[in-house]
Parts: structure tokens; sequence; C-alpha cells
């Protein structure tokens, strides 16, 4: 799952915290609720950089933070490990898409 800035509510209670690797953006604000309203809720002064995506891969919650520009051949290395693939010698060209997406932009659409 790819957290960005922000995934809170209940993105981050459901969906957002239901993949098997989390990767987030650099600075990215995660969690349910904004940090003010746990503030007052718990009435303590939270940590610097609570809910950003450095503080929850240091606690746990997510595995990597990766800027956007490193993101698809994070996630290309991620998927060839996860699906057993052989890593390519040299990165695809932009161009050259997958045939699962090809063939999903032929199709007409609904």
């Amino acid at each position: 799952v790819v957290l960005t800035n922000p995934t809170t509510g209940g993105v981050t209670a459901s969906y957002a915290m239901l993949g098997d690797v989390h990767i987030a953006e650099p600075g990215a604000l995660i969690g349910f609720a904004g940090p003010r309203v746990i503030e007052q809720t718990i009435r303590e002064k939270l940590p610097d950089g609570f809910q950003r995506a450095e503080y929850l891969m240091e606690h746990g919650m997510v595995d990597m933070v990766v800027s956007r520009l490193e993101m698809r051949p994070t996630i290309a290395r991620l998927l060839k490990m996860l699906l057993k693939t052989p890593v390519a010698e040299k990165p695809l060209e932009p161009e050259i898409l997958p045939p699962a997406v090809v063939n999903a932009e032929a199709r007409p659409q609904a």
C-alpha cells in the first residue's frame, strides 16, 4: 500500500493498513484522527513528528519511506521479490507497458 499525504480517517482505519508492505512518502501525515484532536482527547502534547511517515516507520507501522521519484522502481523491486520473477538487467522504458495495462486500456469503458 502506498500512503501519500494526507492519509487519514476511514482510509487509514480500513484499506490503508491492510497491505503486506506499507510504503509512505516522506513527511506524509498518516493517522485516523488529526494530531490536534488526539491532543485534546488525551490532554497531552504529542511527540514531534507524530503521525508523520518517518515516525511511523521508526515505530513499525510503515515499512519504508520513499520519495515519489523512487516510488516506481521501489514498487517494481518489491513486486519482483514477492512474485519471484527475475530482476531485469536494465529498467523498463517508460513507454513500455506491461501486458495487463495494455489490455486494460484496450477494453471499452462502461
